[in-house]
């Protein structure tokens, strides 16, 4: 038996309505899914492809699982959802490493040509080599995370993602650390009789964020588990240090950022590190609400990423 529905067009009041809409969308059944739906919205509109439309209901609930049949999403024959364009869309791996690959070639430009682009010429600290090492290090992990441990709910994010994240990975870990860590400055003749000529510190604070980048690889490997590969599957996350926060990923970023601002004692480290914590913390709250949300009294007492603190 036929099922069908309406499809409008979501846009702003005042503006005029959109060509091709509204659009009827004929259907096997109400066990179709989500995703059959798009690609009918698709067919009849070559703009509107399946990653570019988000499709709510009249109350504005967002409908989000393109395997999900009609039914399940209480969507009743003859009743109108709303289509909304998100405009050009880009793989989030294209996205990230993209972003991270910044950094990979600034790091060691500013370290190699560092006497020219200062016209000044001087010998490289300890500091400075295992600086590089470690922040070169960091963002080849995280290529490495992207290819072969990360699995995303959704396959697209916004274009001007790619601009928005990379700016903050080019530019703040970029062309505004990266000059002043491997400047004359934090240079052997510089730091001569001071701490970070003392190999205990460097290799100490070096230790320090090695540890915390090998704790961050593991939660991510325990996140990668709990999805099976190509699925959509939400677990509550267990073990190791999510016995103490739901984020902690970002608890450890923190820390190797931390470490490394130590090791560097500059202001542009510091500087980065502040922004990137701000920033995680950010999502580490709306992650933790949205997972007590899902699971309500089954989800664990934790904090949502500095233990026992928030």
């Amino acid at each position: 038996m036929a099922f069908t529905i309406t499809i409008q067009k979501r846009i702003a009041p005042g503006k005029p309505a959109s060509k091709g809409f509204p659009l009827t969308v004929s259907l096997s059944s109400q066990k179709a899914t989500l995703g059959e739906v798009k690609k009918q919205i698709a067919s009849a509109s070559r703009k509107l492809t399946t990653e570019r439309q988000r499709i709510t209901t009249d109350d504005k609930k967002p409908l989000l699982d393109d395997d999900k049949s009609l039914a399940d999403l209480g969507v009743s024959a003859g009743e109108t959802l709303y289509v909304k364009d998100l405009g050009p869309q880009i793989g989030w791996k294209t996205v990230f490493l993209t972003e991270y690959a910044g950094p990979i070639f600034i790091h060691p430009l500013f370290y190699y040509f560092g006497p020219k682009i200062w016209h000044r010429e001087f010998v490289h600290s300890n500091m400075q080599t295992v600086a590089v090492t470690l922040a070169v290090a960091h963002y080849v992990k995280r290529e490495l995370e992207t290819l072969f441990v990360h699995r995303f709910s959704n396959g697209t994010m916004p274009l001007f993602n790619i601009f928005k994240n990379s700016t903050h990975y080019w530019f703040l870990s970029g062309f505004l650390l990266a000059p002043f860590v491997y400047s004359p400055w934090f240079s052997a003749a510089s730091v001569a009789g001071t701490v970070q000529d003392k190999p205990a510190f460097v290799y100490g604070t070096a230790a320090v964020m090695v540890i915390a980048e090998l704790c961050n690889a593991y939660t991510h490997i325990i996140l990668k588990n709990l999805r099976p590969a190509g699925s959509k599957v939400r677990k509550i996350p267990r073990g190791f240090a999510f016995e103490l926060v739901s984020c902690p990923n970002y608890f450890f970023e923190f820390v190797s950022w931390a470490a490394f601002t130590v090791l560097t004692l500059n202001p542009a480290s510091a500087l980065f590190a502040a922004v990137s914590t701000a920033q995680m913390f950010a999502w580490a709250v709306k992650k933790h609400k949205n997972y007590k949300k899902e699971f309500g009294k089954e989800y664990p007492k934790r904090k949502a990423m500095f233990p026992f603190i928030a």
